[in-house]
């Protein structure tokens, strides 16, 4: 199958390395793999932060980035969710409405992809250790993903998957929320790093960049024994020269 590729630019910025690992995953799994490398951000920051202007300018760019026939892939269930749900307030009766709702249709979250479209689950990855799934806030509730990134990670090789305590609880980074509010946000990411060392977890694995970015630091900051890892660094683990 020839998919488009989105990398958020939170990845493209700060950890190009699951950035190519996106890539060596799907091409694994039968994938012909495009970039488009005018490609931005999906604008979600503006969004959230109520700027919508900027983040109609920005979804325009995006928009027209890409073909309204490809299938389009993203190793970000945020950036996954802000394209099919919140488009809608931007793009509605404007003379983008149908080329949004063609990529809307077309727009999936690496593990919902590999999962339920390919039908493609063993990459021969292997990473030894105890490990916690964390749902961000977006894959569990806005994209509607739990299953497929536990059912990913229960074929690596060595890694032993077990339940956190409050998974379905936020980590606390909410982009500018972490900076406004820093004292909850901090609490937050200390909540959810204590479940995981609790559960005797070596890592902390999500579809989020920010997510793990956020808990990472709170990590870094106390030294703590414990590493976040994204899903695609996962499913590349062991095999593709990581």
């Amino acid at each position: 199958m020839k998919i488009e590729l989105f990398i958020p630019c939170f990845m493209d910025q700060l950890h190009p390395d699951t950035a190519w690992n996106t890539v060596k995953v799907l091409e694994k799994a039968g994938c012909t793999v495009t970039y488009n490398a005018e490609q931005t951000c999906c604008g979600q920051p503006a969004f959230n932060a109520g700027f919508w202007d900027e983040a109609k300018e920005v979804g325009n760019k995006f928009l027209k980035g890409f073909s309204e026939e490809s299938v389009i892939i993203t190793p970000s269930a945020s950036c996954t969710g802000m394209v099919k749900n919140y488009y809608n307030d931007l793009f509605t009766n404007t003379t983008l409405h149908n080329k949004c709702r063609a990529v809307q249709g077309n727009i999936y979250e690496l593990s919902d992809f590999l999962v339920n479209i390919l039908q493609f689950d063993y990459f021969g990855a292997e990473l030894d250790g105890r490990a916690v799934y964390h749902d961000s806030c977006s894959g569990l509730r806005e994209c509607h993903i739990k299953a497929e990134p536990r059912h990913l990670l229960s074929k690596v090789l060595g890694l032993e998957l077990v339940d956190l305590v409050d998974g379905e609880t936020c980590c606390g980074f909410g982009g500018t929320f972490a900076v406004k509010f820093e004292g909850i946000s901090t609490a937050m990411a200390q909540q959810k790093v204590d479940n995981a060392m609790a559960a005797g977890a070596d890592y902390i694995i999500s579809t989020d960049t920010s997510c793990l970015m956020h808990l990472q630091g709170y990590i870094d900051k106390n030294n703590l024994p414990i590493k976040t890892m994204h899903l695609a660094d996962v499913l590349a683990h062991g095999w593709g020269n990581v």
